[in-house]
């Protein structure tokens, strides 16, 4: 007898946007981002107190203005481009493909029901969370909030993810490519700017309890802990660019930003922009490999102010690389994904994760 196959569909999870620039939607946006115990990792009544009582009454109005700067005719770039992602791969792969945000809309729940309404006899959901590093506040609380909308629903399909991607041939191809026709042009450095995370955080995420962070090239002595690890699978995938690439040494370096307070991962963007200048580079480009959409973290904070900062500080030429977004290549990769899940091939899958809350 031959085997039916299997009713599956495809779940792309993005982070999210606020519905529209105006004051009470960023202000909604805030609140359920920064109420996530993933991001603010502090007891829930001090987390209320800091976040509702001084955070977003504080910047909600900054936060709206920074957002109408990159606001399109489509409204929020992140979304636009995951809704633009998705129409590219559904031609490529066998299965329905929705998309949901970890906050705001569209929502989880939204995206299982619009699945079942396509395949009401639905078996499996593949969701694919797009963040190729792991971290609490982006990969962890995007697999475990499906997990709880899953389970409080009772949804009767298997629910699996997507590992962390980080490493995966087809998605360093995919950047590296990317990158290949910005290195033709003159420059003294590329900078690899990833987000930042507390160093609290992966102190918290290393299963060993004793590895990360214990020494200053813990990153590159092998351990489990990597697995779980942001800053060393931050630090793996520019090796793995720069070594597809040919840069040399001394011709690229990484950074953090979006830094919010102190202990965070070092070095910070923001200060390597104001140093380099004066270290004698003047013409850089810079990309922030750890989105794969474009975002206000990239063309608002990165494109915009980044580049105000260079060039105040004595820069002379500033060009950030775009994000992956709907680059033929990794439209590609996403869907070679769904072929090897077809055929058997599920090395990339996660069937079970961890919470560090």
């Amino acid at each position: 007898m031959i085997n039916s196959p299997v009713k599956r569909a495809i779940l792309l999870m993005n982070l999210g946007s606020p519905d529209s620039t105006e004051a009470p939607d960023v202000k909604r946006y805030l609140t359920e981002f920064l109420m996530d115990g993933r991001v603010i990792d502090y007891p829930w009544l001090f987390r209320k107190i800091l976040v509702q009582g001084i955070i977003v009454p504080t910047r909600t109005e900054n936060s709206a203005e920074a957002y109408r700067t990159i606001w399109t005719k489509d409204g929020s770039p992140l979304i636009h481009l995951t809704r633009q992602l998705q129409e590219l791969l559904q031609p490529l792969v066998d299965e329905p493909v929705e998309i949901a945000m970890r906050y705001g809309n569209p929502s989880v729940e939204w995206a299982f029901d619009r699945l079942l309404s396509r395949v009401p006899q639905l078996e499996e959901v593949i969701a694919v969370p797009l963040y190729p590093h792991y971290a609490m506040a982006s990969y962890e609380t995007a697999v475990e909030y499906a997990r709880e909308i899953y389970k409080k629903k009772g949804y009767k399909f298997r629910l699996r993810f997507i590992k962390p991607f980080y490493n995966d041939p087809g998605y360093l191809h995919a950047l590296s490519e990317l990158i290949r026709p910005y290195l033709e042009r003159d420059y003294d450095q590329i900078l690899f700017s990833y987000h930042g995370i507390p160093a609290r955080h992966i102190k918290k995420t290393d299963p060993t309890h004793q590895h990360c962070l214990s020494s200053s090239d813990c990153c590159d002595i092998p351990s489990m802990a990597h697995g779980r690890c942001y800053r060393h699978q931050c630090f793996a995938t520019t090796k793995e660019v720069v070594q597809r690439l040919g840069i040399p040494e001394g011709k690229y370096s990484n950074s953090f930003q979006s830094r919010l307070g102190k202990g965070w991962l070092e070095p910070f963007t923001d200060v390597r922009l104001e140093q380099m200048p004066k270290e004698g580079i003047r013409k850089l480009l810079i990309l922030c490999p750890a989105f794969v959409s474009d975002c206000l973290e990239t063309l608002e904070e990165i494109a915009m102010r980044g580049r105000e900062t260079f060039i105040a500080a004595g820069g002379v030429e500033y060009e950030m690389i775009p994000c992956l977004n709907v680059e033929p290549l990794w439209v590609q990769t996403l869907a070679g994904w769904a072929r090897d899940i077809r055929e058997g091939k599920e090395e990339m899958i996660l069937e079970q994760s961890k919470s560090y809350v």
